[in-house]
């Protein structure tokens, strides 16, 4: 009789591993799907713009400096032009930004992206442009600098709709490209020669109307540096080297504020110096670099410092997929487990073959799910798929259990659980407490099942159910 147990044991023990490999399975077509809806982002962003990032608007000027180079004391050698390069570059003392996210969703096949148009209003102030006024370093030299430009560096300018450039409130020709060897995605205005002489302040304003995707950054290159920004998107996460200092997020949208003081960063010299743009993880950011025959200039070890927001996709249908099917084998598990006291408590035998088929309606569920979430919303997908189930398992565990009341009983258990993984689902912060605070109830409960039962008599009492069953065949 104690074989029987046995044999039946190791059944069941092989229907787990067999379900659990089917589990990984459901999980690796997860993560197929979730890899193209990636790859469905990048062809948004390789068709319109990606991930944007701005400096600016900064004042630069390119020099050069010449003079002729006196051959040493007794070299008979004719005199040589020498040449220096280099650029001069002003930042604002106060930049001010007003800016306004909207969400504009892309599809591409079943798979939906976030696109945004930002519309932004920046202004900036320059106490005079005496950094602009060229410095030689010989006596004897002549230096060349062109005209001031008024530049904006944007991380992808694909992205752009519309750029209006206003200095001293006069309107400026936008011109493409910024003129900046180290950033030369963006476009530029030139100042007028006369205000490089000037001693009184310089204003400039420029309206900014950008397509993007996915994140949106700012790199403080401002003395200081303030930004009020708002979007009708209710799921931000702010990343960066700085915080909003003010924050304010509702259902139908966020408002946030930064202020940025240059004792804080080391965004200024770090852009004069041709350092590129950092992305919002604090890294350097491949895409802003220049790419030449192939390969990736060579990047200074450091980066710009940015802040600003990413918008995400809290109810991304595969990233809330995969968290579930992480439960798959606590489900069956749990299954399992409530098969079996019954089984033994009410002395009715379950074979091997039935333990598989409640398993397999378990591990379905978790297919149902990602397939349904890529066509519904992903609590309508999830009601769908767990109700289907559970009026399956219920159907199934009346015949299985022998009557109607334990079907129901077990209809009423595996609907509990279904709940209870959906608002694990939902509880991203709590997801740890509640688990396990579900898995102490569940233990308690078969605790107290079968505080009285005879482990030691199990073998016995299941073989000699079995014995009785051959018996009522024959």
């Amino acid at each position: 009789m104690k074989n029987g147990f046995v044999t039946k044991s190791l059944f069941i023990l092989a229907i787990a591993l067999a379900l659990m490999i089917a589990l990984w399975r459901v999980e690796d077509i997860v993560d197929e799907r979730h890899l193209r809806q990636q790859e469905a982002q990048q062809n948004v962003e390789n068709s319109q713009a990606g991930a944007q990032a701005w400096v600016g608007p900064v004042l630069h000027s390119s020099c050069t400096e010449e003079w002729q180079a006196v051959p040493a004391e007794g070299q008979d050698k004719a005199p040589q032009l020498q040449r220096r390069e280099f650029m001069l570059t002003a930042v604002p003392t106060q930049l001010d930004v007003e800016a306004s996210v909207a969400i504009e969703p892309r599809q591409r096949g079943l798979f939906k992206v976030n696109t945004y148009v930002t519309k932004a209003r920046l202004q900036a102030r320059w106490p005079h442009l005496g950094a602009l006024l060229p410095k030689a370093k010989r006596t004897d030299s002549h230096v060349e600098c062109s005209a001031p430009k008024l530049m904006v560096s944007l991380g992808d300018a694909r992205g752009i709709r519309v750029a209006q450039v206003q200095v001293q409130g006069g309107a400026l020709a936008v011109l493409s490209g910024t003129g900046h060897p180290a950033h030369r995605r963006g476009f530029h205005s030139v100042l007028p020669e006369a205000l490089r002489n000037d001693r009184d302040a310089v204003q400039a304003e420029v309206q900014l109307e950008l397509l993007g995707t996915g994140s949106l950054a700012l790199a403080p290159v401002a003395e200081t540096t303030q930004v009020h920004l708002t979007s009708n998107w209710p799921h931000p996460s702010f990343g960066g080297r700085f915080l909003p200092a003010s924050r304010e997020v509702k259902h139908d949208g966020f408002e946030a504020s930064w202020r940025v003081s240059s004792l804080a960063t080391s965004a200024a010299a770090d852009f004069a110096r041709g350092a590129t743009l950092c992305s919002l993880r604090g890294e350097a950011d491949l895409s802003s670099q220049e790419v030449s025959g192939g390969t990736a200039a060579p990047q200074p070890a450091s980066c710009i410092e940015t802040f600003g927001v990413s918008f995400i996709d809290p109810v991304n249908p595969y990233v809330l997929s995969d968290r579930a099917t992480k439960y798959g084998m606590l489900f069956v598990g749990l299954t399992f487990v409530a098969v079996g006291i019954v089984e033994v408590l009410r002395r009715r035998r379950v074979h091997p073959v039935q333990y598989l088929l409640v398993g397999s309606a378990l591990v379905i569920f978790f297919l149902l799910l990602v397939s349904l979430s890529e066509h519904l919303a992903f609590g309508l997908a999830y009601g769908l798929a767990s109700f289907g189930c559970i009026t399956l398992l219920t159907y199934y565990a009346r015949h299985m259990l022998g009557s109607w009341g334990a079907g129901l009983a077990f209809g009423v258990g595996a609907c509990a659980l279904y709940g209870a993984l959906y608002t694990l689902l939902q509880m991203e912060q709590t997801a740890l407490v509640m688990g396990s605070l579900l898995l102490f109830v569940v233990l308690a409960l078969v605790m107290v099942a079968t505080r009285k039962l005879d482990w030691y008599a199990l073998p016995s009492t299941l073989g000699t159910l079995q014995a009785d069953d051959d018996t009522g065949r024959r």
